[in-house]
């Protein structure tokens, strides 16, 4: 079976924190097509991931679709002088994901049976509450109660305001402050939601990188004291393991990093320097499934668990989740909301998550059927097939 074109899909959808999901098809000579997933986080982003998808067309036809680690390497070192990170591992990542899913689908077995078979069968989830209903008490109070009713007992969410003036996208970091009003009302918007979640489920805090050092020494602190948090999430930007260390040096509160790290490369200071309580690679970036099987497998020689991150589409998840299942030191998968509209609106069959739980499907490579005709219906720019 070789590769006989890459076909990117940008497609516009209400299911996603961005408007839009990038998925990758990878075809075949054989008429058997393999699916991956970049989405990134800005349109400027996801538009130059998909020149870069289609580009490697050039690079890629003829290619046997089985040879997965070369391919890897192959697409990987071509960035080598322009720099290996960011765009390079994305694309890497999707075109990874999408080689395993034909695999699986060439020899009829899910992609976790080809990584060493499940150490877990249930893959336990957290999920993301709609924060635009926290502007009254009734409506936080109703929303965290459908996440616990539907039986996820992990809630991730960002309490921190934007000052006035200050960029609206969380990543959007200028000098690191956060004014004293702000720390106290996201220290109510914490203390609420514990109340209302109940002592048994676990909070974990998102500062999306926002914060300098004493910022977030400050917040992790107060945080710790007021709300039992399970983990504090990107306190500082990470392009600095130097203030990641101060972080965790001076607070008690579990550290969580990795989505803006990419490849086994970037978690080798995190490990050996003890910087982090969990990591979060993201398999859509930091490398693909190949990649995050390796970091996963680093990350249990130093007993860290993981969890990986997911913004993105129903690639990521089950990507995420077949490696997880063969991972000893899973902790959790993270999802969009507790009832995945966001990724089933794009398939033929829904996933399923029932008490707050991931159901792999059996079915070979990834088990995602997209219903392409709804693809087909909100391509954007002319990415699609």
């Amino acid at each position: 079976m070789r590769i006989s074109e890459l076909v990117p899909w940008l497609v516009r959808s209400s299911g996603s924190y961005w408007g839009e999901f990038l998925f990758l098809e990878v075809r075949t000579d054989e008429g058997v097509s393999g699916w991956g997933e970049i989405t990134t986080t800005t349109r400027m982003a996801n538009r130059s991931a998909a020149v870069i998808l289609r580009n490697l067309n050039e690079l890629l036809v003829g290619e046997d679709a089985a040879a997965i680690e070369r391919i890897w390497h192959k697409v990987f070192r071509s960035f080598t002088y322009m720099g290996s990170r960011g765009a390079a591992s994305n694309v890497t990542s999707a075109v990874d994901i999408a080689l395993w899913d034909l695999r699986g689908k060439a020899l009829g077995l899910p992609v976790h049976a080809l990584l060493g078979g499940r150490v877990h069968d249930e893959l336990r989830l957290y999920t993301h509450p709609d924060q635009s209903r926290f502007t009254t008490p009734e409506g936080l109070v109703d929303e965290i109660g459908l996440i616990t009713g539907s039986g996820h007992t992990a809630i991730k969410f960002d309490p921190f305001p934007h000052p006035v003036g200050a960029p609206p996208t969380n990543d959007a970091y200028l000098d690191g402050y956060l004014p004293r009003q702000l720390e106290r009302e996201a220290i109510e918007l914490t203390a609420a939601i514990r109340e209302a979640a109940g002592p048994d489920v676990e909070l974990l805090i998102d500062a999306h990188g926002r914060f300098d050092v004493p910022t977030a020494i400050r917040l992790c602190r107060a945080l710790e004291a007021e709300a039992d948090i399970h983990w504090f999430e990107e306190p500082v930007p990470p392009e600095s393991y130097h203030a990641l260390r101060q972080v965790r040096q001076r607070t008690g509160i579990p550290i969580s990093v990795g989505e803006r790290l990419h490849t086994r490369w970037d978690f080798v200071p995190v490990f050996e320097q003890e910087l982090a309580d969990f990591a979060m690679p993201d398999v859509t970036w930091t490398g693909g499934i190949s990649e995050l099987k390796k970091i996963s497998t680093m990350a249990e020689a130093y007993n860290v668990p993981m969890s990986p991150h997911d913004a993105a589409g129903p690639v990521n998840l089950l990507a995420g989740g077949h490696v997880m299942a063969t991972v000893p030191n899973f902790y959790r998968l993270e999802s969009s909301s507790y009832d995945l509209h966001g990724y089933n609106e794009l398939l033929t069959e829904p996933l399923t998550n029932v008490g707050g739980a991931l159901q792999l499907p059996d079915r070979p490579g990834l088990g995602v059927e997209f219903d392409l005709d709804h693809l087909r219906a909100n391509v954007l720019d002319g990415f699609g097939g």
